[in-house]
């Protein structure tokens, strides 16, 4: 039997609304230290709003949401500066500055950190670069790349300064199947690598069932359930079913 692993983010009795909208009525979840964790649920469900709690681009209404036992939901602008170099995220649309290089994109993190030689910073972008399979691009800009390329090149530069957590808001939305099953591939190989936590919101089971540890399903303002992926499928919980067998290419599990 496997033992548990450490809890590393755990969110407790999460609140969160936008004015009418109780988008968490009473959200609990617990992430474990080196696992892949996907959240599933429909759209509008709050899934990248929840992402955004944990780094402090959204306040929480209330609730305890701890990194490493520590809560920060009563973070300021200040203190949410350390939670961002241990939980880094690689946004839906890559997130990458146009008017930078490459390589300089990927070197942000690490100069806005600081301590780092130069000579440093640039064995450590070749290497991410070369880790997203993107070696020796330094010199392009984002706009000669593919939207595959910008994806991985902005995962490039969230693992750049060594985070403990990557979040991953949609990383394969608008790639093709190719490209999808290079990024799926990539963050397997990162955790491996790398030993990041990772926790990843996507509408794509395909990706879910292949990448996850487990998987979450949000819906209704709460966690209805969480387990292994073969869990999920098989489960008789009328609102995770019925959301799964809407979707496109979905095989439930075989019974014996």
């Amino acid at each position: 039997m496997t033992p548990p692993r450490e809890p590393l983010v755990r969110f407790a009795h999460v609140r969160k609304a936008f004015g009418a909208n109780h988008v968490f009525e009473d959200l609990s979840l617990t992430v474990e230290r080196g696992e892949v964790i996907t959240l599933l649920g429909g759209s509008g469900s709050g899934k990248s709003v929840l992402l955004k709690l944990l780094i402090g681009l959204l306040p929480a209404d209330g609730g305890r949401i701890e990194l490493g036992g520590v809560d920060v939901a009563a973070f300021d602008e200040v203190r949410f500066l350390d939670v961002r170099r241990r939980v880094s995220m690689l946004f839906q649309s890559s997130a990458l500055f146009d008017s930078l290089s490459v390589g300089e994109n990927v070197a942000y993190p690490l100069r806005l950190r600081g301590g780092f030689a130069e000579s440093e910073v640039r064995d450590r972008v070749a290497d991410r670069l070369t880790l997203v399979g993107l070696p020796g691009i330094e010199r392009l800009r984002p706009s000669e790349l593919s939207g595959g390329m910008r994806k991985r090149v902005g995962l490039a530069r969230a693992i750049a300064a060594d985070p403990e957590m990557v979040l991953y808001d949609e990383p394969t939305t608008g790639l093709d199947p190719v490209n999808t099953r290079r990024i799926d591939e990539l963050i397997l190989s990162v955790r491996e690598r790398l030993g990041v936590t990772s926790l990843v919101v996507t509408h794509d089971l395909a990706s879910a069932f292949l990448v996850s540890d487990r998987i979450a399903f949000l819906s209704a303002g709460r966690i209805l359930a969480v387990g292994p992926a073969r869990e999920l499928r098989a489960t008789v919980e009328p609102t995770i079913r019925d959301f799964l067998h809407a979707m496109p290419g979905f095989e439930p599990e075989a019974t014996a």
